[in-house]
């Protein structure tokens, strides 16, 4: 198989081609892209060195699989010419994510709407992904009714010159500045852009992508996204009010079942989920499950997962393992 990884020199292109190795993706060919002033430039994957060409050459190799993560202005342009002739494409930024003709897929919960038809396959954002994996089962028992967030970012999710500012303020250097104040010893209540409604963008993909995901316009989702000065990963508190009564012990019992979730949830021994600990590995974690002793059928949640990781380059290519899985992709003989 030909797998393209478009944005193979960024962050989560970097932990995307430690990932296909990781889980033994069957790749025989690594087509590695990126723009034009990274063409040329070389990157390891599989103790091989493979040179970094640019976009057109790699839609001219026809890749059976592109995984994107360049951005949404590269998405719209390109993507489509990549499905043009055959390829299937996973795309990891925002471009694709609301068009009503384009499945977002977290695979836990939906991979199953996929099919050979869907030549664009829209990853969703970070932050709704490690949210939704571990909402979905208890949507599926006790409903959803309303779901007040709190999100705790990680620097990462903002790029390469984020985690340098953070260095560069950490050692007492100046440099470029990825945000419009210093993020070291700070948080700052400022994720994405503002939309004329006074939350961010990355607020109200929250909003969206979860109701699209579960399938479910009527759920109230209201959020607060907010960036501090943590690497490992995206931190969440979660207050969930649902339609059903239901039992602490039960949530906790059907989240452990759940596929891609880990509960770490005992505070006897203090144990709950933190980014140092998640950072690097692929499951969702969560903890400090309790009732909301304020309103009926409500529960609060702890959410940590590695926003690199299954936010972003192992959610997309659990996708294309269920493809592959399910001969939804062609390989050539």
């Amino acid at each position: 198989m030909r797998i393209a990884v478009v944005g193979a020199t960024g962050m989560v292109g970097n932990v995307m081609l430690k990932s296909l190795e990781e889980r033994n993706f069957p790749v025989t060919e690594l087509i590695p892209v990126a723009s034009e002033r990274s063409v040329g430039k070389k990157v390891f994957f599989n103790r091989k060195e493979y040179t970094v060409v640019g976009l057109q050459t790699a839609v001219d190799m026809q890749p059976n699989i592109a995984l994107f993560s360049a951005g949404g202005d590269t998405s719209l342009a390109w993507a489509p010419k990549f499905a043009e002739v055959g390829t299937i494409v996973i795309d990891n930024s925002s471009a694709w994510r609301m068009d009503a003709s384009k499945k977002l897929i977290v695979p836990e919960i939906n991979a199953n709407t996929l099919t050979a038809a869907d030549k664009i396959i829209a990853n969703p954002n970070c932050s709704t992904i490690q949210m939704v994996v571990a909402l979905a089962p208890l949507h599926k028992k006790y409903q959803i009714k309303r779901l007040v967030i709190s999100t705790y970012q990680s620097i990462t999710g903002t790029g390469v010159k984020a985690v340098q500012q953070l260095e560069n303020e950490y050692n007492g250097e100046k440099g470029e500045m990825a945000y419009p104040y210093p993020i070291h010893k700070n948080a700052i209540p400022h994720c994405d852009v503002f939309e004329e409604n006074g939350y961010t963008k990355e607020e109200m993909k929250l909003v969206r992508e979860t109701q699209k995901i579960l399938d479910d316009r009527t759920i109230g989702v209201t959020a607060t996204a907010v960036r501090i000065p943590v690497v490992g990963g995206h931190s969440e508190c979660i207050n969930i009010e649902f339609e059903k009564e239901f039992e602490v012990g039960a949530i906790r019992k059907l989240l452990s079942e759940s596929a891609g979730v880990t509960v770490q949830d005992n505070t006897d021994t203090n144990t709950y989920p933190m980014p140092i600990y998640a950072h690097g590995k692929d499951d969702v974690f969560v903890g400090r499950i309790r009732r909301d002793l304020s309103q009926r059928n409500t529960l609060n949640m702890w959410i940590v997962s590695d926003n690199l990781r299954k936010g972003a380059a192992t959610n997309a290519i659990q996708i294309a393992e269920y493809l592959v899985k399910n001969k939804l992709v062609n390989i050539p003989s």
